[in-house]
């Protein structure tokens, strides 16, 4: 008996001594697991906490207009910018011991493999705010032991390098609350119309909920699920200490506003001008070796919602209800500051901009281009020029040309460069171009940032290389900014997602650097009023004359077309505008109704903008004097001339002899007639 007590005895020993080295086994691996953790913690370092965020765009006077994003839309902003009812609305639903844990919550993660073992498969999660900030960051949603592991070393790496706070602004920054609304300050301008830092107790319980399942608790998608888990929401936060029962009860009675709609309507101003900015934003941080991608950026633009909306209107008026396409843009002088951008008739049916993109043949409005390399070689406005039916020869007499004007028709006599440019005769540009030369009409077009081609073909005096509106309109800036180079831009200022300012426009020297003189770019302005003004008409009329009497201010410009092209851009001296019309197909213009809208929105923007505003002329040079001339012979007008007009020209060019010794209303011309009598009777 004795001896088989003993050796029961020493079983149990042998059994006690087995579990007690089985336990300080686990224990010692446990250490050294939580050692090796810990280790591999240290060397992995702090886990980077960034993700996209969207950028901001500002119009001039820093009101927000639209934003722009990667693949989620999100405005970061800090936990101090929350509303205090967020984080604790937050927390209440989603991890109540949240200040409590190291990022893993035991006792809910053992309840959470029970349940999963009785269903026998990945039925429950127990993931904490950090597990989930780690998924959102790093992660998939898929629900397998391999994603949750992994989740839990992220969580445990999170908690080791930052604090709650910053891992609490870090999850209601990602998480993601329907509709394409990534963080709660999207979503809170999504639902509500306002910031995160202004939601109400009733408006952070609604939005809280909305995560745990965007399609069935979005207000907008379930307003009485939505209530509902609110309701739940204010429940928790009463029950843990959070609010007060009588919080909690005006919460569940306020009648929430959803302001969805109104938010969508403001995604949509000038979207065609945002892509422009984004695209010259992305330029200039790339420059600084920055990636736009990041976001977080905020741009102030150029934009003036007062000139967007003169366009827009414009062209909803007057566009036919056809296929015909637009584009318009204005810049004002000096800067090149884009203040209006319409890239077509519909972003949403098309994202093409037909400003910057599109590349079409210019038409006449490269004529001014022309005439200014003219006038730097001897030329003036009354230079006068054969402008009959004419072939020319070029090419070493291998090539011939045969301009025609728009109507078919040719002047029977000699004109002058002032109304060739308001009658737009082609016969004139083109042997504008043969006596000037082909090299200096691409010297001077380069000096305007305008592409001609570099073949030497007698056509591109009527504009037959194609080219941008963007082009073109900058182009027409410079000579609105007396002939001081002009770059266009569309932005303001650049800062980055801490507030920095990263560039400014002021930041740059602008060095005045003159594409035309002063003297040449005021005869030639003034050349281009001539478009509005019948006195020129001829075998046709002015090509402004349609528009004349909407005027209200001085406006210098110049109209272009082809067959399948519409251009009218001109300006005063403070802003310029540009418009084309045609179809993206290409196809000929050939109704009146297709042909006419664009001076209708070209000269509706242009008083629109300047109602209300002092007329202002272009400003005159010392060396540029102006004299009344016979626009039939170039020479001074007397009252016998009856087609006589205001012209500049330099003060050495000044005509002396009048266009006739005869004026039947001139006393003085009478005097010397009487002089010349025989009859001495006559005289005393």
């Amino acid at each position: 008996m004795k001896r088989k007590s003993y050796q029961r005895k020493q079983q149990r020993v042998k059994r006690r001594r087995k579990v007690l080295t089985f336990f300080i086994a686990s224990i010692s691996a446990l250490v050294v697991a939580f050692i090796a953790l810990r280790v591999y913690v240290q060397v992995a370092g702090a886990p980077p906490l960034t993700v996209p965020k969207a950028s901001i765009f500002l119009d001039e006077n820093k009101n927000q207009i639209g934003d722009h994003f990667t693949n989620q839309r999100r405005y970061w902003v800090s936990i101090d910018e929350m509303s205090p009812y967020l984080t604790k609305a937050v927390v209440a639903v989603e991890d109540k011991d949240f200040y409590k844990h190291s990022g893993l919550d035991f006792s809910r993660i053992a309840g959470a493999i029970l349940v999963d073992i009785k269903a026998g498969y990945k039925a429950q999660g127990a993931s904490t705010i950090t597990q989930q900030y780690a998924r959102n960051l790093y992660l998939s949603h898929e629900k397998s032991w391999t994603r949750k592991l992994n989740e839990a070393l992220y969580a445990y790496r999170i908690e080791v390098f930052y604090d709650k706070d910053q891992i609490l602004e870090g999850y209601l920054n990602t998480v993601y609350y329907g509709h394409g609304m990534y963080g709660v300050e999207a979503a809170s301008q999504f639902y509500f119309g306002k910031s995160a830092r202004d939601l109400t107790l009733a408006e952070a319980a609604m939005l809280t909920g909305v995560p745990k399942g965007p399609s069935i608790y979005s207000p907008i998608a379930n307003m009485e699920k939505a209530t509902n888990r609110q309701h739940v929401i204010l429940k928790l936060m009463a029950d843990q200490g959070s609010i007060t029962q009588d919080e909690k009860t005006r919460a569940q009675n306020e009648q929430l506003v959803l302001k969805n709609d109104s938010w969508v309507a403001t995604k949509s101003v000038a979207p065609y001008f945002l892509d422009v900015a984004w695209q010259e934003a992305s330029e200039i941080l790339k420059a600084k070796n920055l990636d736009i991608s990041e976001g977080g950026w905020t741009i102030q633009t150029t934009l003036n919602l007062a000139h967007q909306k003169a366009a827009e209107e414009a062209v909803t008026k007057h566009m036919p209800a056809n296929d015909l396409q637009t584009a318009f843009v204005s810049m004002t002088a000096k800067t090149g500051a884009v203040t209006a951008l319409i890239g077509g008739r519909d972003y949403a049916t098309s994202s093409f901009n037909r400003v910057s993109q599109a590349k079409r043949q210019p038409g006449s409005t490269i004529k001014p281009i022309l005439y200014a390399a003219a006038l730097e070689n001897g030329f003036t406005p009354l230079t006068y020029l054969d402008v009959s039916e004419t072939t020319f020869t070029y090419d070493k007499g291998r090539a011939t040309y045969a301009p025609k004007n728009v109507n078919g028709q040719f002047a029977q006599h000699d004109m002058s460069m002032a109304q060739a440019i308001a009658i737009s005769d082609n016969i004139y540009a083109v042997k504008t171009l043969e006596e000037i030369g082909f090299k200096t009409f691409h010297d001077m077009a380069n000096r305007f940032d305008i592409n001609i081609g570099t073949k030497d073909n007698l056509s591109i005096a009527l504009g037959t290389i194609e080219t941008t509106l963007y082009d073109m309109t900058n182009a027409y800036n410079i000579l609105a900014s007396q002939g001081q180079k002009t770059m266009p831009t569309t932005i303001v200022s650049i800062k980055n997602a801490n507030g920095d300012v990263i560039y400014t426009n002021k930041d740059i020297q602008r060095e005045d650097e003159s594409v035309l003189s002063k003297e040449n770019t005021y005869m030639l302005t003034e050349m281009m009023t001539g478009i509005f003004d019948p006195v020129f008409s001829d075998y046709s009329p002015a090509t402004g004359i349609s528009i004349r009497s909407r005027m209200t201010h001085t406006y210098a410009a110049k109209s272009g077309s082809t067959n399948s092209d519409q251009w009218l851009i001109g300006f005063t001296p403070h802003l310029t505008a540009g418009v084309w019309n045609g179809y993206d197909q290409g196809k000929n213009l050939t109704s009146k109704e297709d042909t006419a809208v664009t001076k209708q929105i070209w000269i509706d923007f242009m008083e629109a903008v300047h109602k209300g505003t002092k007329n202002e002329d272009f400003v005159k040079p010392k060396n540029v004097k102006g004299v009344v001339i016979d626009i039939e012979t170039g020479k001074l007008a007397t009252n016998a001339c009856p087609k006589q007009r205001l012209i500049y020209v330099n003060t050495e060019d000044v005509p002396t002899e009048k266009c006739t010794q005869f004026d039947i209303l001139d006393s003085n011309t009478w005097g010397e007639f009487w002089n010349m009598l025989p009859f001495s009777i006559f005289k005393n």
